[in-house]
């Protein structure tokens, strides 16, 4: 009896600890990001549009200054679903030593479809301006990782990092002082403006006031691994990670 207990306890409780670890909840969207060809399938489709209207641009474009694309980094030219699988696998969402150490590494792998569209955009004369919300310590190994790949203005003068603040408008700004901004992409809405997140603002409001700017403009890339669209689900500060799994758990919709 003894025994049989045992065996029914070993194989119980690596179940257990599953289900009660609220970091395990991202595996689903890690492995969808790794494994599954719609993925694959939606970054391709984005980089595609973004393609075509970027030649529709140039048609239309009449500005003297040189022209640009704005990127973000991380999932949208470099994919860190390495990183997030390393975290789930200690049992943990996110730490900041964590990341360091994996940036460090600079072994995340394209996005499909993003050093295509980079080279295409360059072969057009249109220069790249990778903005993007990593630290200044980050920064050596950013550029490693983009060069490695010949990612196109992969060079000091085109990777903005950021200073103290996520905000990413301040740096937009500064490029548009310089250049003529065809295009903007990212995977979060604030890499294209801070409309959608306007305190007191609801996003989906925002976003279907700028409808017909996702697509042209705006080239959105899919990430169901993190985002700022999941920070208003929570209520309350320094929430653990089991406090947030039961928020979000409270804000599914049902029937």
């Amino acid at each position: 009896m003894k025994k049989h207990l045992f065996f029914v306890l070993s194989f119980m409780l690596p179940i257990i600890a599953t289900a009660q670890n609220p970091a395990r909840d991202y595996t689903n969207a890690v492995l969808w990001q790794q494994k599954s060809g719609e993925y694959r399938a939606l970054c391709f489709q984005a980089y595609n549009f973004a393609r075509l209207s970027l030649k529709e641009a140039l048609w239309t474009d009449t500005s003297k200054k040189p022209k640009c694309v704005i990127v973000d980094i991380d999932e949208t030219v470099l994919d860190n679903s390495a990183f997030q699988g390393h975290e789930i696998k200690k049992g943990l969402s996110y730490t900041p030593e964590d990341w360091t150490e994996w940036t460090n590494l600079a072994q995340a792998d394209t996005v499909p479809g993003a050093l295509s569209f980079l080279k295409f955009a360059a072969a057009k004369n249109i220069e790249t301006f990778y903005v993007s919300n990593r630290d200044e310590k980050d920064y050596a190994a950013t550029l490693k990782n983009l060069q490695q790949f010949g990612f196109p203005f992969a060079d000091d003068a085109h990777l903005i990092v950021a200073k103290g603040t996520s905000n990413k408008e301040p740096r937009r700004l500064k490029v548009a002082e310089t250049h003529h901004i065809l295009m903007l992409c990212g995977d979060n809405l604030s890499d294209f403006s801070n409309i959608f997140y306007r305190e007191g603002k609801n996003t989906f409001d925002e976003v279907n006031t700028s409808q017909a700017l996702f697509g042209t403009k705006f080239i959105v890339l899919p990430n169901p691994m993190y985002g700022d669209w999941e920070k208003p689900l929570y209520q309350g500060e320094k929430l653990s990670d089991k406090d947030k799994a039961k928020q979000r758990l409270e804000r599914l919709k049902s029937y």
